[in-house]
């Protein structure tokens, strides 16, 4: 065969569509980074051109027209409106669903293992013609079981879980919270045993590669590097809206040690006592948990205000009142809230903890974790600096439109599937 019609013969087979299954053991569209993921990166690849099926443990995600959702069904055990409750005695009736129960009453968190589990089962009841299999962090045996029953498989592993583990042993009030945090962190013993066994695993920063290959113990060649994307319908910069010159903004799970809220509140306190300053708070903090006391201790009830849940309709409007959006976190994997104030031309303070200053670049300013002088510093600098706020907001934009958008992000991960395929046509 002539090099041209190999060269043409290459370029026809990474063109052609693929037949793609995205899996998360849990798809919430509105707490936490799984669902998010799930929504913007499966409509990004379907606005490629490949076909896209997703399948979810419950809370399930929010999808675009044209992609299939697979309700994998569970107990649903941690649903805030029947927290821990079996709604239905005959929902016992199976080993797996008796499983999840009995791990959950001793302290576990079984949903990786029982999605792995449902998902290999759904998959081997027949052939589905997928091309390549994308696991969104499950990292369950049954995934092991997924690969050998013939299927090429990726791995989405977004941090190493072992920061979140140790961060809230660390927070724990005496030895019994202490173990109780070992116990509901077990499942990362078989997370590292699936993950040593994958080909190819995706994560989202430099940061974030060589902190999992440390802690999970995984050669550096197996990842591949994909940011996460920024939703630009969601997240854009608002006319019209005057800023006010004494408003800082977080997105924060409140009372998680890793997000480092208490160091921000503490620098707001101190900050107060020299100038007026506001703080928005978008989350909700745990009734009389750690945040909710520290802010009564700190007498911040009348500087600090927490929204709740928010839609996702309403990020814009409160980015373009704040002065500046800060992110605290003593580690992050990427830092999603960095790069949505970025994305609405709000000036960012962040953290070096983990990936940030990856997302953040030079697009903002870069304070030690868990450092609440580093952070009053820095907040009274850009209140009193409206030209370098100006400044620092532009760069922020600039930097998501030109390397953070989930089309970039699609690519790329698409690329992944390429040579996973390969390589398993190889075996």
């Amino acid at each position: 065969m002539k090099q041209a019609d190999l060269k043409s013969g290459q370029q026809n087979k990474d063109d052609c569509a693929l037949r793609i299954c995205l899996m998360t053991y849990r798809g919430n569209p509105t707490c936490g980074g799984q669902g998010v993921y799930i929504q913007y990166l499966s409509r990004a690849l379907k606005e490629l051109g490949h076909e896209v099926d997703v399948l979810s443990g419950p809370p399930y995600p929010e999808l675009d027209e044209g992609i299939a959702l697979y309700k994998i069904p569970g107990l649903d055990l941690y649903n805030p409106e029947h927290l821990f409750k079996v709604t239905n005695i005959r929902d016992l009736s199976s080993l797996i669903n008796q499983f999840e129960f009995l791990s959950m009453c001793s302290g576990g968190f079984p949903e990786p293992f029982t999605f792995g589990f449902r998902a290999h089962r759904h998959l081997c009841r027949g052939r589905n013609g997928y091309d390549i299999i994308h696991d969104n962090q499950s990292l369950s045996y049954g995934l092991l079981g997924i690969a050998a029953s013939g299927y090429p498989t990726v791995a989405t592993i977004h941090h190493p879980i072992t920061v979140d583990r140790d961060a809230e042993i660390g927070a724990a009030e005496g030895w019994l919270r202490r173990m109780k945090a070992r116990r509901r962190y077990a499942f990362l013993t078989m997370q590292k045993r699936v993950s040593r066994r994958i080909s190819h695993i995706i994560t989202v920063s430099n940061c974030s590669r060589a902190d999992i290959g440390r802690e999970f113990r995984i050669p550096a060649e197996r990842f591949r590097v994909v940011p996460n994307g920024i939703n630009l319908d969601c997240f854009y910069p608002l006319n019209g809206i005057k800023r006010a010159d004494d408003q800082i903004l977080v997105t924060n799970s409140a009372d998680t040690p890793l997000k480092g809220l208490r160091y921000l509140l503490e620098a707001v306190a101190e900050i107060r006592r020299e100038r007026k300053i506001r703080l928005v708070v978008i989350g909700k903090p745990k009734t009389d948990g750690v945040i909710q006391r520290l802010v009564a201790e700190l007498s911040l009830g009348d500087t600090v205000r927490f929204t709740g849940r928010i839609p996702h309709e309403e990020f814009a409007r409160h980015y373009a009142e704040a002065t500046m959006a800060v992110i605290p976190s003593l580690y992050e994997g990427f830092g999603m809230p960095a790069g949505e104030a970025m994305a609405c031309g709000v000036p960012v303070i962040s953290t070096s903890g983990g990936a940030l200053p990856e997302v953040v670049g030079d697009a903002g300013i870069l304070v030690p974790p868990a450092d609440k002088s580093a952070l009053r510093e820095a907040i009274l600098a850009l209140l009193n600096d409206p030209e370098r706020r100006r400044r620092l907001g532009e760069a922020g934009l600039a930097r998501v439109k030109n390397s953070l958008t989930w089309r970039h992000a699609a690519q790329k991960t698409v690329e992944v599937y390429r040579e996973a395929m390969d390589a398993h046509r190889r075996l």
